[in-house]
Formats: structure tokens, sequence, C-alpha cells
């Protein structure tokens, strides 16, 4: 096991991914070539998530080789691998009380889709959404929950969807949660049937009012989000949307929310 794999892939989220990832297939034939560990396959996936380059421009110190890299991501994304292990991640915190419920925070971002795709009219861009946790005294965030859509958009439509989305989590002491106590957002999610919808889900809004508020401050609390979104560009993978599929764009994402959220374990 080389360095780099260790260092990109430690040894508390190869446990973790153990418990999310299907076991390997069987040749019931036999033969074959030998498989490459899934521990050296995800460190290669996280270096490419991680630096934004090509499949094939992987280094071989890996020892899987670009395409058998992307073959195991395409399976693992279609088994939905990455939305379990950054599920698993979250019952982690969560059972170490290291997630507030008290408020959250929502926002959006949008990202050039260099190959296009089958989003409407503004099919060259893509967005992306997400929920956390923004506890009072500022120290890190948590991605709760994230998605992607067409750039066309519009904000409100994508606050349900994020809230659903939400996994139940588990607590310290009690039942697993999955709703917060608040909810803040920007003038984008200014509704009234928002507010009635999230209140129907003993949520209480605290949404920016449109011509009321200023558009200076991003507030006390919601400005989290923001830093959480910068976070999330730091998987270069995101800066750009070159997957053509947006399945494998949403794994990359997923992936970057787990690794924000694992490095709160060991923090």
């Amino acid at each position: 096991m080389t360095a780099m794999v260790k260092r990109l892939v430690p040894d508390g989220l190869w446990e973790l991914f153990q418990r999310a990832v299907p076991a390997a297939p069987v040749r019931p034939q036999g033969g074959g070539r030998r498989r490459y560990g899934d521990r050296q396959v995800l460190a290669a996936i996280v270096f490419v998530a991680t630096t934004g380059c090509t499949w094939r421009q992987l280094p071989p110190g890996f020892g899987p080789s670009g395409p058998t890299a992307h073959r195991h991501f395409t399976e693992w994304s279609q088994a939905r691998v990455w939305g379990k292990l950054h599920r698993l991640v979250l019952d982690e915190l969560g059972a170490r009380g290291g997630l507030d419920w008290s408020r959250c925070a929502i926002d959006s971002v949008n990202m050039r889709a260099l190959k296009g795709g089958p989003d409407g009219p503004e099919s060259r861009r893509s967005r992306q959404e997400g929920i956390e946790d923004p506890p009072d005294h500022g120290a890190d965030r948590s991605a709760l929950s994230i998605g992607i859509s067409a750039a066309n958009t519009h904000d409100s439509q994508g606050l349900e969807p994020m809230v659903r989305g939400i996994p139940p989590i588990r607590s310290r002491r009690g039942p697993r949660r999955r709703r917060p106590a608040k909810l803040h957002g920007d003038k984008g999610y200014d509704f009234d049937w928002l507010r009635t919808w999230l209140r129907s889900r003993s949520i209480t809004p605290r949404i920016a009012r449109r011509g009321i508020e200023s558009s200076q401050r991003l507030g006390r609390h919601r400005w989290t989000v923001e830093r959480t979104v910068a976070w999330l560009s730091g998987c270069h993978r995101l800066h750009r949307r070159y997957e053509r599929k947006a399945e494998h764009f949403l794994a990359f994402a997923g992936i970057a929310a787990a690794l924000i959220c694992y490095r709160r374990l060991t923090a």
C-alpha cells in the first residue's frame, strides 16, 4: 500500500467505505485478471475528484489504470455508494454530537457544463444546491443534503427536494433526526408557499425578504453556506461539469461532501 493511497484514503474513511460498497462480483466460470484492491481504486477516484485531472492522466503509482478506475466509479455511482458513504459519515458525526440541528442554511451555485446536456435552454450550465448545518460559533460545517439541476431552475424549486433529501441521521441521544429547527435562505427562496410548507414540517423559516433586507449582507448565520460552497470548489472536478451524465457529476459532488464531513471526524 503506497503512502499516497493511505493519505487519500485514511483507515477511518476506508472502514466506512467498506460498509457502503457492494461485494465485488465473482466470475462463475473463474479465470480472468486479478481484480485491483478497492482501496487503491477509491484512492484513484479521490485523486481525480480533488485534482480535477482526467481519467487518463491518473498517475501509474495507484495501480489501476484510468479506464479501470472510471469503470469502478461508474459501477459504484449506479449503486449509490457515494450517497451511502456521505450518510455513514453524517451518522458518525451525529452520534458524537457534532451536528447542530438548531438551524441550517440553504444555497445554490452555477457552473459551466462544457459538454452541454439535456437541461433545456441553458444546457451549457449546471446548478448545484445544498443544505448544511451552521453552528452558532462558527467552526466547521457539514453538508447535510446536496443535489444538482439545470441552471434555468429557480432557487425556490430546489428547497423542497433538498429538505426532503436530508437523511435520518443518528443523534447522541434519542431517535434519528432529519429536520432542523430553523432554515436560513436568501431572497431567492422568498415565497409565502415555501414558508407555509416549512412550517407544516415544524421548521421555522428564516428567509431574507425582497425589498426589505439589504443584499449587501449575507446574514449572521447564512454566510456559512457560502463558505461550504467554496470548500466544495476545493474538489477541482466541480469547477466545471465535464461529465455528460448528470449522475456522474452528482457522484463527484457526493464525494466532495463526504470528504468535507469526514474532516470533521478527524479534526
